[in-house]
């Protein structure tokens, strides 16, 4: 008989079939007896890569700390995003649990800022650990708009849920556009999704260039938001080192203070 042209072009997808050595075809009969092999193909598809150059702060064998850019997504179902990024600039680990290198927290698509990476399986489970312990510290710069207190505790829910944030107004300039512009450091003390820039939206001084939480006619457009993780402190999971990261003032801050940060 002759075989089946369905089973061969399946199995042919991913290898080929001998009848007694020899490369079998739909034309092959088999009368009994014969010696049927199949081989699989070690047929490699190459990977897309986004290639996209990102600065890296801090890498060891376990994790990395990344500076990412506005205007990407940290990971999602797109192709464009950070952990898609991650392999062609980082180094690769050398432990024998490296995995394909993974945030272990988020920053908004327009936010930039110092993001946490774990690159093996068991460092992104405890990196995943310390923040649901609330183990990471996380300090933020964000522009906002609009008079406010020199300092000050900002407890609106977020999404039902208890949110905390601290604030502390660094320095005021006035604006012809929007009155006041001041820097602002953001230490949120919970990890709701948009708590940052919907506790300074509740409290009628949104975060410039936010285009989903603002009051109307004081949107800025083209510029990006102006918010930036610049800090992460943790202990390491793995060394014990006390790690402490701060990134600079961004560039586009300081034009709008004169600032030398």
């Amino acid at each position: 008989m002759a075989l089946s042209k369905s089973a061969l072009k399946k199995a042919l997808k991913k290898g080929f079939i001998t009848v007694n050595g020899v490369l079998g075809t739909t034309a092959t009969y088999i009368s009994g007896g014969e010696i049927l092999a199949y081989t699989a193909s070690e047929i490699t598809v190459p990977k897309k890569q986004f290639n996209q150059n990102l600065d890296v702060i801090f890498q060891d064998d376990y994790l990395a700390i990344i500076r990412k850019p506005a205007g990407i997504l940290v990971s999602g179902n797109v192709f464009k995003t950070v952990t898609n990024a991650l392999v062609q600039n980082l180094e690769k680990s050398t432990l024998p649990n490296a995995t394909k290198p993974q945030p272990v927290h988020r920053l908004d698509f327009a936010t930039t800022g110092v993001l946490l990476i774990g690159k093996t399986t068991q460092s992104i489970t405890a990196l995943n650990n310390l923040f649901k312990n609330k183990a990471v510290q996380k300090n933020y710069y964000a522009i906002t708009i609009g008079k406010m207190a020199k300092s000050g505790v900002i407890d609106t829910l977020v999404e039902h849920k208890k949110a905390v944030s601290n604030y502390t107004v660094l320095s005021s300039v006035n604006s012809k556009r929007f009155g006041i512009l001041n820097l602002v450091d953001l230490s949120p003390k919970t990890g709701r999704k948009h708590q940052l820039r919907k506790h300074l939206f509740s409290i009628g001084n949104p975060i410039l260039g936010d285009k989903d939480y603002f009051l109307k006619d004081l949107i800025l457009n083209g510029k990006g938001m102006y918010l930036h993780a610049y800090a992460l402190e943790f202990k390491h999971p793995f060394t014990h080192e006390a790690i402490s990261i701060k990134d600079q003032l961004p560039e586009r801050f300081k034009k709008i203070f004169n600032l030398e940060m």
